[in-house]
């Protein structure tokens, strides 16, 4: 009779607490209690987005956070619907990196009318408001390929530059500001544009023909890494993938700051990169998505993880975080300082 009773006992409170959970994952708050927040992953088909995969969970973790998570694999349709599902499983707040910055307006749109604040990390949406942007400068970055490139090629000859996807603000951005750096300081530098949609594939085949036709290019600037592999093998059959001292050279600056890069980089393959801290993306794109939960506002101004806040437009706010050139030898470049690819506080050198 006793082993009945308790036995009784036990199953109600399992009934109780399934019940409890089942109505803790609709009301905002996971099983333990912790706000509920959804993270559309981008993509999983890159270092640098596989490197924000592995962070994100960690940071979940640290600031107390219950993730639901999704990958909408660089399709807008996708996310489109991970966002229908993360409103039908009561998050509290949503983090996610639209690829295609025009495409997402209405879903924010709908977010906000649900009142779910939204972060977007390493794009800024074209319309639409959200709670906070997290990404870097990516004018700066191709501001600072420019004059890297510019010092070293002497302000003369001619680059190829990989685009990234231009339906993307950060394709854009960086394919504006290494256009303009050029025209401005190194007018003698012919650069040669190409589109890719951030498909490695196409950067090799393009940047292939590239070299066909013009055996002098002596520069390319990758905006993002997946260009890289592409890049060191058609410079390999050109026989151009020599050391920079080698007068065959072709000086090669990308874009992330991922570990191959930084070997690159120090074996003489690769030049410059900038590092987009992956890490610190994960951090404080949930970091923000808690402030919104907890009632938090922000102003533009400097914050206290060196980076700077700033107004894109009513209410848009971006925080600018630290993206620092990397160069073998930590030199300064066209007045931009770098560190050394070796350096252990970059990322890149830090995933275990």
């Amino acid at each position: 009779m006793r082993v009945r009773t308790a036995l009784c006992s036990a199953v109600s409170v399992l009934s109780a607490l399934t019940l409890l959970s089942a109505c803790s994952s609709g009301s905002g708050t996971g099983a333990s209690g912790a706000p509920l927040v959804g993270v559309d992953y981008p993509r999983s088909d890159t270092d640098f987005w596989n490197s924000y995969i592995k962070y994100t969970p960690q940071y979940g973790k640290q600031l107390g956070l219950d993730l639901k998570t999704t990958n909408s694999q660089n399709d807008v349709a996708k996310l489109t619907a991970n966002a229908q599902t993360f409103i039908s499983q009561g998050v509290k707040g949503l983090a996610m990196a639209p690829q295609d910055t025009a495409a997402i307006a209405p879903t924010l749109a709908q977010l906000e009318a649900k009142k779910i604040p939204v972060v977007t990390v390493d794009t800024r949406p074209d319309t639409g408001k959200v709670y906070m942007v997290v990404r870097a400068d990516n004018r700066a970055y191709g501001e600072k390929a420019c004059q890297y490139l510019g010092t070293k090629l002497g302000g003369k000859g001619k680059v190829v530059m990989l685009e990234g996807d231009l339906s993307s603000i950060n394709g854009r951005d960086r394919t504006e500001a290494f256009n303009d750096c050029m025209k401005k300081n190194y007018p003698d530098i012919k650069v040669f544009g190409e589109a890719t949609n951030w498909d490695g594939a196409v950067a090799a085949q393009k940047l292939q023909t590239d070299l066909t036709a013009n055996p002098d290019i002596k520069g390319v600037y990758m905006e993002a890494s997946f260009a890289l592999s592409g890049t060191l093998q058609v410079l390999k059959q050109k026989g151009l993938l020599v050391g920079p001292k080698d007068k065959k050279h072709v000086f090669v600056v990308s874009n992330d700051g991922i570990p191959e890069e930084l070997k690159s980089i120090a074996e003489g393959k690769i030049d410059a990169t900038v590092s987009q801290p992956a890490d610190l993306y994960a951090k404080y794109a949930l970091y923000y998505v808690k402030a919104a939960i907890d009632g938090k506002t922000f102003k533009p101004g400097k914050t206290d993880h060196d980076s700077t806040i700033i107004q894109v437009r009513d209410g848009v706010l971006e925080d600018q975080l630290s993206a620092p050139l990397v160069t073998a030898d930590g030199g300064t470049y066209g007045g931009v300082p770098s560190v050394k690819s070796d350096d252990k506080a970059l990322w890149g050198n830090n995933l275990g």
